[in-house]
């Protein structure tokens, strides 16, 4: 499976001013650059301290022609503002300044790198920036992970400028939870979206010959050994779903597409949508239903920082007794998020008794929750952390019991304080720093839905 995920690219700046101990300076700043090396980044520049302007602005076009998704600026030693504040709003990206500790030695301050960044964080937040601060010391490998976690989140807002969304009709009357403003999108993403009819959708699905199902079909066959049991002609035209969906996102680029699922897809064609949603998911151009347009943001931006499957789904059973509570949805979540030990099958909608859709347990595992929330009337991002834990199918089609961080009962009454929607998505690892970090880049609050 591909998530068309890319390596983060980061335009390096090593600031210093000449006035300090250039010598010790320079062992510094060659401890910082091999501390970089580790990371799994393309680096642009940063080879040279730079100690004066004209030493930054001969270095500066080499990293404005990389496209680079952000500025890492290695305070070597303290400078005024001046400078940084010039290369930040020249590049317009986000930007990192990375200082670290000084020997308390009651002598001369050698570099004095913390009060630098300090004096430049200031200065561009009077332009209305802020940063990623990270403070450690050169040679730490912590520092080079927080770099990377930064830059993260830096290339996925960076690969989403431009990109677009479709909306395959519209969201159900009463799903508030669904709709969203295309000028918010536009204003913190840099996203657009198209829109079709879902009729108009369903009739260029039926137009489609029969054949763009085969390839779809084989490669559900060859996963659920009982998919000859299911309808036969209700199961291609989940397929012929799955192959006109595939077909728009490569055509037009779309990033991922939102669905007016139900009860369309029944009523008028006669077969379930949430398989070819599935299929979706797993080519990593995240799908969702119920017209949740942020509900699939969510989704992209956790498969772009994990370059796994994500699942967007519905919280619908806590047992605070047990401990747990329960992440379900129809069937449309990535097969690569399925417990390998236990049923891995095709089945029908639990209402609407038609295919395709998938049937599995959630694998064991640490997991990353996350909304792109309007819940209490504003734009926010909640995250959470757990763990899915190995137990039976809990409910027909993709489904995963799971311990959150803290006890159930105090999630649900989080979640429903702070007023989440009924999708999360959920991915496999922990990404909640670089949610974080995409969260302060665009401006948005974080709750942490499960912080002790």
């Amino acid at each position: 499976m591909s998530y068309a995920v890319r390596k983060p690219r980061l335009g390096v700046l090593a600031l210093g001013r000449s006035t300090f101990d250039t010598e010790f300076a320079a062992k510094v700043h060659a401890q910082a650059v091999n501390t970089l090396s580790a990371m799994d980044a393309d680096l642009v520049g940063g080879k040279e301290i730079l100690y004066d302007a004209a030493a930054l602005e001969a270095a500066l076009p080499a990293i404005e022609a990389a496209d680079v998704d952000a500025l890492l600026i290695i305070q070597v030693t303290f400078t005024d503002a001046e400078s940084t504040v010039a290369a930040a709003l020249k590049l317009g990206k986000p930007v990192i300044m990375w200082s670290w500790a000084e020997a308390r030695t009651g002598g001369r301050l050698l570099l004095n790198s913390f009060c630098g960044v300090n004096l430049a964080s200031h200065a561009l937040s009077r332009h209305g920036k802020s940063i990623i601060h990270v403070h450690k010391d050169a040679s730490d490998s912590e520092a080079a992970a927080e770099i990377f976690h930064a830059a993260q989140a830096a290339s996925v807002l960076n690969q989403l400028k431009g990109q677009k969304f479709l909306l395959i009709g519209e969201h159900p009357d009463g799903f508030d939870a669904c709709n969203f403003d295309p000028n918010d999108l536009f204003r913190l993403f840099g996203m657009t979206t198209d829109h079709i009819d879902i009729l108009d959708f369903i009739e260029e699905t039926k137009a489609q010959p029969d054949s763009v199902a085969d390839a779809p079909y084989a490669r559900r066959a060859a996963q659920f050994p009982n998919l000859g049991e299911l309808d036969h002609d209700a199961t291609i035209k989940t397929c012929k779903i799955y192959a006109r969906m595939r077909d728009k996102a490569a055509e037009q680029g779309y990033l991922g597409m939102t669905v007016r699922c139900w009860p369309h897809f029944f009523t008028h064609y006669g077969a379930a949508a949430c398989g070819a949603m599935a299929m979706m998911n797993e080519d990593g151009v995240p799908c969702g239903c119920e017209g949740d347009l942020y509900g699939v943001l969510t989704a992209l931006l956790l498969t772009r920082l994990q370059n796994s499957g994500a699942f967007n789904t519905d919280l619908v059973d806590v047992d605070v007794k047990d401990d747990t509570v329960v992440f379900w949805h129809c069937g449309q979540a990535p097969i690569d998020m399925a417990d390998p030990e236990g049923p891995i099958r095709g089945t029908i909608h639990s209402n609407r008794k038609l295919p395709l859709l998938s049937e599995f347990c959630l694998k064991p595992g640490r997991f990353t929750l996350a909304r792109i929330s309007q819940g209490k009337g504003k734009l926010r991002l909640l995250i959470g952390g757990g763990e899915m834990i190995s137990r039976p199918l809990a409910f027909s089609g993709t489904a995963g019991v799971a311990r959150m961080d803290i006890p159930a009962g105090q999630f649900m009454k989080n979640l429903i304080t702070e007023g989440m929607e009924h999708h999360s998505g959920i991915v496999y690892g922990d990404c909640r720093e670089q949610l974080k970090m995409i969260a302060e880049m665009i401006g948005l609050e974080v709750v942490d839905l499960t912080k002790a």
